[in-house]
């Protein structure tokens, strides 16, 4: 009998049972995957996976302080159990004091379905996305273009069980669609992208309607040279910048005068201004539609998440608030090091503070003379002082004259901080969900404005597509 025969709960009380360390945290994730492929106007391609994953973690009480031992394996069996567990304590012992060692969260009201069977998807959650796609591929036919792309959703329950009594579980649901469209010759590509959480907010028709708008846009070729150009980054592009930046924010980096949220002379930046629109930068696992773990799940420890905080209780966390640093992220033990109010990273990411009634197509509108980008791809950084980044456009690049898209125009690499960006942006759209390009394989619960910068770097032309 496999471990997935047993109730995720039952595999996390059996493993605690099992423990003979000073304490123990035993993480069960039950996850499911569905998805559909589809190329040249037709499905290829479509699946259901299952599978679970088992990670214990032990803590040592020794001399000189408290070691921890940590090992996961998927596909355990039953008579796998004991030694996984074992496996976890000969890591502890045979480790030093571990340097971010905490007491294991105390228990404390567990989650109401702690013992109810994990949460699953099946192919039932395109039932109704799977005919409308259909119809789209009909009418992509007739105009002359072919679409490209996949869906994927995927459910995850989490279990955390602890020798303090903690009993919590989360499940998340977790949905991306990406679709390409593409002119018969291949010359032309554009794309879109939308994160959901169960499919029924995707309207298949929309963004092919949308996509097939861009293709006609670049039925007009100019070629322009690198330089600074007034650039419309769409709530995409501005997600994917900002999840960087985000990813970059540690406290205890910024402390040791590692980034750009170190202050020069010692200390950080919190409190300081960091540009003159009042936009804030936020988390919130309660975010409607956005909904994440509102409790920590650290499979490891490193960077700024500790195993010794899972369970930890995460609640609604302003970043940056109305243009002002407000919060950098830590641990339990960071933000003892360095004096940081305990603000866990959380599986989330909105900015907030734009014009509320602003659409990214009326910003084009009031664009005398600019760039309109589709996506960023290829992302990479080149100076963590400054958070200086660079990548390149992707899937369509349009010239804005006179408030009208004129043209397709060359792909560019650009070089660029989202600190500095969010510093020099002189407008900021409508809030609205989006799906990040570049990271959408890592974090996908993004709301972002779209944002129009005076002076965009594009450092050189690109001759990716």
């Amino acid at each position: 009998m496999s471990v997935r025969s047993s109730k995720p709960h039952e595999i996390v009380e059996r493993a605690l049972e099992l423990s003979r360390a000073d304490g123990c945290v035993v993480i069960a994730d039950e996850e499911s995957t569905a998805n559909l492929r589809w190329a040249g106007n037709a499905l290829t391609t479509n699946g259901v996976t299952r599978g679970r994953t088992l990670t214990v973690v032990a803590t040592v009480d020794g001399q000189q302080g408290t070691a921890s031992g940590v090992v996961s394996r998927s596909a355990v069996t039953v008579d796998e159990l004991e030694p996984l567990v074992r496996a976890a304590e000969a890591a502890a012992r045979g480790a030093g004091p571990a340097e971010d060692a905490q007491p294991l969260v105390p228990g404390g009201p567990g989650s109401p379905d702690f013992t109810d069977a994990p949460a699953e998807t099946s192919s039932a959650v395109f039932a109704d996305f799977a005919p409308a796609l259909g119809e789209a591929f009909a009418r992509a036919r007739a105009g002359g273009r072919e679409l490209y792309g996949f869906a994927n959703h995927e459910m995850t329950s989490t279990y955390v069980g602890t020798s303090t009594g903690l009993r919590l579980r989360h499940d998340q649901p977790n949905g991306t669609l990406e679709l390409n469209a593409k002119s018969p010759d291949r010359t032309r590509s554009a794309w879109a992208g939308q994160a959901t959480r169960d499919f029924k907010d995707v309207d298949p028709a929309a963004l092919d309607a949308d996509l097939a708008v861009r293709l006609g846009w670049a039925q007009r070729r100019v070629e322009l040279p690198a330089g600074r150009y007034e650039t419309l980054l769409p709530p995409t592009a501005v997600a994917d910048l900002l999840i960087y930046q985000y990813w970059s924010a540690s406290g205890r980096d910024a402390v040791e005068g590692r980034t750009v949220f170190s202050k020069p002379g010692g200390g950080t930046r919190v409190g300081e201004r960091l540009g003159a629109l009042p936009l804030t930068l936020r988390s919130d696992p309660h975010e409607p539609g956005l909904e994440s773990a509102p409790f920590v799940v650290a499979h490891s420890s490193g960077g700024d998440q500790s195993v010794f905080d899972n369970g930890l209780p995460v609640a609604a966390t302003d970043w940056i608030r109305e243009g002002e640093l407000h919060r950098l992220t830590t641990t339990r033990h960071s933000a003892g090091l360095t004096g940081l109010p305990v603000a866990p990273a959380i599986g989330n990411l909105i900015l907030d503070g734009g014009d509320p009634d602003r659409s990214l197509d009326e910003m084009v509108a009031g664009t005398e003379r600019g760039l309109l980008l589709t996506c960023l791809w290829y992302i990479r950084e080149v100076d963590p002082a400054t958070l200086l980044l660079t990548g390149l456009t992707r899937d369509g690049v349009y010239l804005v004259e006179h408030g009208e898209v004129v043209g397709e125009v060359n792909n560019f690499r650009f070089n660029e901080s989202p600190v500095d960006l969010l510093g020099r942006a002189s407008e900021a759209g409508r809030t609205e969900k989006t799906l990040p390009r570049e990271w959408g394989d890592w974090f996908t619960r993004a709301a972002m404005p779209a944002l129009r910068v005076p002076d965009f770097n594009m450092s050189s032309v690109s001759q990716g597509v």
